[in-house]
């Protein structure tokens, strides 16, 4: 092959062979009624097939075009980064609360289509089939065991409550067969999809019962992955090397800052009443929350619309094909929060903010206009979107397959501050909001650093200075500086221990993009407009290659 946009095609091509779960995220058809081999052998398989592109980068003829350059460069450092993960051994303990196959398993069905009886024939398969990944799992978990590759105990029971939350009433799988009812499938086509869901259900108690029984008893009893696991780990989100302790105290003195100015933002929203009380009523009072699911849902609807309206050709060139963003709630039995998935390649499916929230009917609003923000317009909405159209510059890899959490998650922690920047959060109870979600990525790395790597709270920090770590503390300091709710605290601690490096690339990534744009500002070629055009038309790449990028 004569130039990387042909061969990183033709890797996609051989992805979505070798992973129809890829297949079925990046809306390619085809696919949808097979699973991924979670097992050693395609471990192994998978290997080969990215060492084998790997290869094929390198024999490509020589070149200087700018595009070409970029397009081997971003394809070299994936592939590079994804065998380095599976020669550490990391599929063999891939198992945590919020992004392993015990998740990702259950969410691929959240993307495949329902709108025809062909697309629920599709779904059947899937749910009729799910043991057999299950069982690969398994087996590729207990290779891990015998070479003393583990999760830690507490990801375990995570994913416990999680398979038990996917067997017992109120599953994800007893919605099925009204959604394909609703979809106005055949009857037998309904009563099949009941039938299937009790299979996938089955298979989930199997897992379940696994972890329980089997592997519960050689999990790790530490949370902690020390040095030379969180250096490789955080490398792979952010592909930039870190002053650990440097960043560290960075990270409490963010706390610091933003704490002292919620203080300050509470004091406007009513100055008679204490902390405590404005967080209370912000929480409560119908002035701050709204009364539904479908209430939330709404006004979450609205809050993209406007931002389309107001920032389009203005700070953002916005492609007419990602004019529209979905919002919906998710299914139970995953972390709780909100995240975003992209569109497909075809646009034949839009890009969706979703918000796991379960059993909640009050909805708080104050942070949730910076959320909206983060995960639609401006920020992964936007910059997953546009990734997408740009066909013309990014090889089909990257826009398709390719993501770094430091940019992508720093870009959109980005726009919350932007939209802020631009008076978009003036409200005193609306900044009040953004300041909660800020000083929560600044907990994450005062936590995932902190924890991690086994350092002790700074003697200079404003929450219990000198002491020594642990869950319940990490618990605590998200509870009262980042205000979250018990449940959504431990569920948030919970998924740092057990994805290390990747908490901390929200305020990292952001960062690193506020700096990049303070050195921009000082050229000659520098507005907003251009500023943010440069960063969202890279694709997602590493933070050291995003500065050589934006600054030439």
């Amino acid at each position: 092959m004569s130039d990387i946009f042909t061969l990183s095609s033709q890797y996609v091509d051989d992805l979505v062979v070798h992973s129809p779960m890829t297949a079925t995220d990046l809306g390619v058809a085809g696919q949808n009624d097979r699973w991924d081999d979670f097992s050693p052998a395609g471990v192994d398989k998978a290997r080969g097939l990215f060492d084998s592109y790997l290869g094929a980068i390198g024999a490509l003829p020589a070149s200087q075009g700018r595009w070409e350059l970029h397009g081997r460069r971003v394809l070299r450092e994936e592939l590079e980064g994804k065998i380095a993960k599976i020669d550490e051994g990391e599929p063999f303990r891939d198992l945590n609360n919020i992004f392993s196959p015990v998740q990702n398993l259950r969410d691929v069905f959240d993307m495949m289509p329902q709108g025809s009886e062909s697309d629920w024939f599709d779904i059947i398969a899937r749910l009729n089939t799910l043991d057999i990944p299950l069982r690969q799992y398994v087996e590729t978990l207990d290779v891990g065991r015998t070479r003393g590759l583990v999760a830690a105990r507490r990801q375990v029971l995570a994913c416990i409550d999680q398979c038990s939350t996917h067997v017992g009433p109120g599953s994800y799988f007893d919605t099925m067969a009204d959604a394909a009812g609703a979809a106005g499938v055949s009857a037998d086509t309904v009563a099949m999809v009941a039938e299937a869901s009790e299979a996938a259900k089955a298979a989930y108690s199997v897992l379940g019962a696994y972890l329980q029984d089997q592997y519960l008893v050689d999990a790790m009893e530490g949370d902690a992955v020390g040095p030379e696991r969180y250096k490789s780990a955080s490398y792979g989100f952010l592909l930039t090397d870190l002053d650990f302790e440097e960043t560290y105290r960075w990270g409490w003195r963010e706390v610091a800052k933003l704490r002292n100015r919620m203080v300050e933002v509470a004091k406007l929203i009513d100055p008679d009443l204490s902390f405590e009380e404005v967080v209370e009523m912000l929480e409560t009072d119908p002035r701050f929350t709204a009364p539904s699911p479908e209430a939330f849902i709404e006004i979450m609807k609205e809050v993209q619309s406007d931002a389309l309206l107001k920032l389009s050709g203005k700070y953002f060139d916005v492609p007419k094909e990602i004019e529209e963003v979905d919002v919906k709630m998710a299914p139970p039995g995953g972390a709780l929060g909100a995240y975003y998935t992209s569109p497909s390649e075809d646009f034949s499916r839009n890009g969706c903010v979703w918000y796991s929230q379960p059993g909640k009917q009050v909805f708080p609003l104050s942070d949730e206009f910076s959320t909206a923000y983060h995960e639609g317009f401006p920020g992964h909405h936007l910059q997953a979107g546009t990734q997408v159209c740009l066909g013309d510059s990014l090889t089909r890899a990257h826009r398709l397959t390719i993501w770094y959490s430091g940019y992508g998650e720093g870009w959109a922690l980005y726009a919350e501050h932007f939209m802020h920047e631009e008076g978009f959060m003036d409200d005193p109870a609306h900044e009040f909001g953004m300041l909660m979600g800020q000083i929560m990525r600044a907990c994450r790395v005062a936590i995932d650093i902190g924890m991690h790597l086994g350092f002790d709270i700074p003697d200079d920090a404003p929450f219990h200075p000198g002491e020594v770590w642990t869950f319940e503390l990490a618990v605590e300091l998200a509870e009262t500086f980042a205000l979250l709710a018990h449940d959504y605290a431990e569920s948030e601690v919970t998924r740092y221990l057990g994805w290390p490096g990747q908490a901390i690339s929200y305020k990292v990534g952001q960062k690193a993009i506020l700096d990049l744009r303070e050195e921009a500002m000082k050229q000659d070629w520098f507005n907003l407009k251009e500023f943010h055009a440069r960063v969202v038309g890279s694709g997602p790449v590493g933070l050291d290659y995003l500065r050589e990028i934006v600054l030439g």
